[in-house]
């Protein structure tokens, strides 16, 4: 399961996305991951079903380039650093990769309990 979001409902009005989305920048800048040249799902946390489900989902070269991120910042984290300002992960570069997976589970999981429950009616 995902975490609650907003996004859609302030999607659907132009005026409230237009004054949200310099207060997202500066928040992402300031939380300090593309500092550490991760990515947004990056930070979801692996012991939960669904996103284990969908690690396994992704392609090989995109489960080696989240492995190797993660492996820098970790390093860098013990090292107390950061990477040099041109290394940091750019806004058009921070793209979710996990979440539509999560998404697509979470509708796979709802129309499995749908067809589950589903019951049938005779007529006579």
């Amino acid at each position: 399961m995902t975490a609650p979001s907003l996004y859609s409902a302030i999607a659907k009005r132009p005026w409230l996305m237009k004054m949200i989305m310099p207060i997202a920048g500066w928040y992402s800048n300031a939380a300090g991951y593309r500092q550490m040249g991760l990515r947004a799902d990056d930070l979801l946390v692996e012991e939960n079903e669904p996103v284990l489900k969908a690690l396994g989902r992704l392609s090989p070269k995109e489960s080696y380039d989240r492995i190797y991120r993660i492996r820098r910042a970790t390093q860098l984290s013990l090292q107390q650093k950061i990477l040099p300002k041109n290394e940091w992960t750019k806004p058009e570069e921070d793209v979710r990769y996990l979440s539509p997976i999560l998404e697509q589970l979470a509708a796979e999981a709802k129309e499995k309990d749908a067809l589950d429950t589903l019951t049938i009616l005779k007529k006579h």
